[in-house]
Parts: C-alpha cells; sequence; structure tokens
C-alpha cells in the first residue's frame, strides 16, 4: 500500500482519484473543515475511516508533513508513453508535454506537477531510474494534482523524444548556455519542455536530440532557477504565447 497525506491531496484523492482506498486514518480533535469533507465523502462512499491521536500519525508518517490526515491506497498507476502521445493529441490544443530528466527531489516533482496541471499540460514523462516517482512526498507537494496529472515512465528518454519527434511534437530543452531566449521559442506548436536534474541540468545525449535549447535570462548573483520554478516559467509562456 502507498500513503498519501496532507488534507488537499486526500481531499482529492476522494473527489477524484482513480486508486483503490483502502483506509483512511484522522486525528482526534481536528475539526479542520477539509478534514470534515473527507470524512464525509468516505461514508458516501464507503470508505473505512479511522480515528487516531496525533502521535499514532506521526508513528506511521514522519518525514512528511500530515496535516492531521493519512490515506493508504493502492500504488500509483502510470500511463504508456504512446497512449500518453495519443490522448495529447485528441486534445483541442496542440500537444502539451513535459519530460523531466533525472529530477531527484519528490518535492520538485510535485510542484511541477502542481503547476502543470494548472496549465493544462497533457502529461509528464519521467524516467524510470534514478529519479524522482510518484511518492508520499511527491503527492503531497502536488497538493492533490498528481489524481489528474498522467505521467508516464520510460527506460530510455532519447528513444522516447525520437518518438515524440516522429508524431509531430517539438521537443524543447532547457540549458541555461543556450543561445536563444524562452520568449524567442515558438510555443504554439505541439511541445514537449524538457527540463534536467537539479545538479546537473540536462544529460549530454538528452540535449544533442532536443530540436531547440533555450534559456531562462538570469541577472543575480545565483545562476539558475530552482527546476520546478523553471518550468513554471516555461508553461506560463506557453500559456502566454497560446492565449
Amino acid at each position: 500500500m502507498d500513503k498519501i497525506v496532507g488534507r488537499n491531496s486526500v481531499l482529492e484523492l476522494m473527489r477524484n482519484g482513480n486508486r483503490e482506498i483502502d483506509r483512511i486514518i484522522i486525528a482526534q480533535g481536528n475539526n479542520h473543515p477539509r478534514l470534515r469533507q473527507i470524512v464525509s465523502i468516505a461514508q458516501r462512499k464507503q470508505v473505512r475511516c479511522d480515528f487516531a491521536s496525533r502521535r499514532e500519525l506521526d508513528g506511521i508518517e514522519a518525514t512528511v508533513p500530515h496535516q492531521g490526515v493519512i490515506a493508504f491506497v493502492s500504488p500509483a498507476s502510470y500511463i504508456d508513453v504512446e497512449m500518453l502521445v495519443e490522448n495529447a493529441q485528441e486534445g483541442e490544443s496542440p500537444p502539451l508535454l513535459i519530460m523531466l530528466d533525472g529530477i531527484q527531489d519528490p518535492r520538485n516533482l510535485g510542484a511541477i506537477i502542481r503547476t502543470a496541471d494548472a496549465v493544462g499540460a497533457d502529461g509528464i514523462v519521467i524516467p524510470r531510474n534514478r529519479a524522482a516517482g510518484v511518492t508520499t512526498a511527491a503527492h503531497k507537494a502536488s497538493a492533490g494534482s498528481l489524481e489528474y496529472m498522467p505521467i508516464a515512465q520510460v527506460t530510455n528518454l532519447t528513444r522516447t523524444i525520437e518518438m515524440f519527434k516522429s508524431a509531430g511534437i517539438w521537443v524543447v530543452g532547457a540549458d541555461g548556455q543556450a543561445p536563444t531566449n524562452y520568449t524567442q521559442a515558438d510555443f504554439t506548436v505541439p511541445i514537449c519542455l524538457v527540463l534536467g536534474s537539479e545538479a546537473a541540468g540536462l544529460r549530454r545525449l538528452v540535449k544533442e536530440k532536443c530540436d531547440l535549447l533555450v534559456r531562462l535570462p538570469m541577472f543575480g548573483h545565483v545562476p539558475t532557477l530552482n527546476v520546478s520554478v523553471a518550468t513554471g516559467v516555461l508553461l506560463y509562456e506557453v500559456v502566454r504565447q497560446r492565449c
């Protein structure tokens, strides 16, 4: 069983999640409105809902702030990458996909998922190995957005990029040394944005496979942005150009 924690995350799970919910534990004496909503939906859907002390909840999940609620659910499922592309191409707008090359921090992954949902992105592609996956921390950081965002896990990003190109999707990577400013790129066409890891950025082979590399101009003393912030800037540039 996986754990989902946090009031927003569990509430969205109850409203729209596709995972089987084994049970929910709520902190005794916590009368937060969202917790009352969770209890109400659980009763309506006949989901087991137990109450325990805050200390007991802390013992179950000590690393991620649970905000007085923990849900035990079936493991996360990932969408097939071919199906992800097919679904994106059937939408009203040109496809907008995000590929993450080795993001290590699940909180960054969750923040990216949250922004991707906010702009109506079609899905996210992550590596199967050496990268953050759909964990308790990622779900919490997404504030429940993970329940709406299709995510594909692949073994080889470069092969996936080639598949995207064959499907008519323009692959644009973010690189601090790129000669092209991100506002100069045409994001009105079908797009896959590729963002690299927190420490190393895009790997060489992934970078070489991109159709275009763009940079975010930096004017301060720190040379880079947090990857989730950079993703947000790029996604809203896509929105700006398409609106």
